[in-house]
């Protein structure tokens, strides 16, 4: 390893989190988790749970690993990417998409031989849109976001069917919060950054929305169609009373949130946006857990 990464500037394992984006990888294995627990009924196969997150596991670093090979140039132009392995030259692009590549396929087939192959189709889907839909359209138009957030909010659908062999509505309720909560987090971002996404050539909202106008309306509308998005897991029966009253504080306040930007579109008012999705997804998820109903 030490010959084919440059360490100059940081070891090997922080090299390697930076190149599978160690955080949200993080974030795809609890969202994961938390599916398959709640999808798994009967006594705890701890075999397949550990199967099903190494696969997704591999999935997801491959994955944040070929994004960085396809955006390596534009990572590049921004401050905020420009120390990523590539760009600051501590690992080559071709090993990079040999890396990613083999480590997406290897979780592939992990899942496929080892879960179930319906897990593993999901995850041909989840990827195939993440790297070659999504990364294409961040250059072409400001709906990237809406599409990005498709396959962002699979992984949870991931662990359900790895834990229940099939797709229910319930597990699409999983997906469905996923997907909206995603997208105030990624507008505040988009607004936070907005000149350095406008300098690499990508096309997000607020590039083509100056006043921020949409942008706010759409953080509002977004995580206002979280708040009844975020009940149906007590609807659905997966989870109960807590959980419910629980997901209505929250998602009131993240909501909140949302409105005090829309009306001071600022960094500082993006920032806290940003902090309350960071805040706001395990703590829904905790109590979605916490509070699981038993069938």
């Amino acid at each position: 390893m030490p010959s084919t990464i440059n360490t100059s500037k940081g070891g090997v394992l922080s090299v390697l989190a930076d190149l599978i984006k160690a955080r949200l990888t993080g974030l795809v294995l609890l969202t994961t988790l938390v599916g398959f627990y709640l999808g798994n009924q009967g006594p705890k196969d701890f075999v397949l749970l550990l199967t099903t997150m190494l696969g997704v596991g591999l999935l997801a670093s491959g994955a944040a690993a070929l994004n960085q090979y396809l955006e390596r140039d534009f990572d590049a132009l921004m401050p905020r990417t420009k120390d990523r392995p590539i760009p600051a030259g501590h690992i080559s692009a071709d090993r990079t998409l040999v890396f990613g590549g083999l480590l997406a396929v290897l979780g592939l087939v992990q899942l496929a031989l080892f879960v179930n192959l319906l897990t593993s189709l999901l995850g041909v889907i989840t990827i195939a849109l993440y790297l070659f839909v999504y990364i294409p359209l961040k250059r072409v138009t400001s709906l990237n976001t809406i599409i990005g957030a498709v396959p962002g909010a699979l992984p949870p659908l991931m662990g359900w069917t790895a834990a229940r062999g099939s797709i229910d509505i319930e597990g699409w309720s999983l997906v469905a919060i996923l997907f909206f909560w995603q997208l105030p987090h990624f507008l505040a971002i988009a607004w936070m950054y907005r000149d350095q996404y406008e300098d690499a050539g990508y096309v997000m909202l607020p590039n083509v929305d100056p006043s921020g106008q949409q942008t706010g309306r759409q953080a509002v509308s977004y995580t206002l169609g979280l708040l009844p998005i975020s009940l149906c897991p007590a609807v659905f029966g997966i989870s109960g009373g807590i959980y419910f009253i629980g997901a209505t504080i929250f998602t009131l306040a993240f909501l909140a949130c949302a409105v005090s930007f829309a009306r001071n579109l600022t960094h500082q008012t993006a920032r806290r946006l940003f902090f309350c999705s960071i805040i706001y997804l395990p703590i829904l998820l905790g109590f979605m857990v916490f509070d699981k109903v038993d069938g």
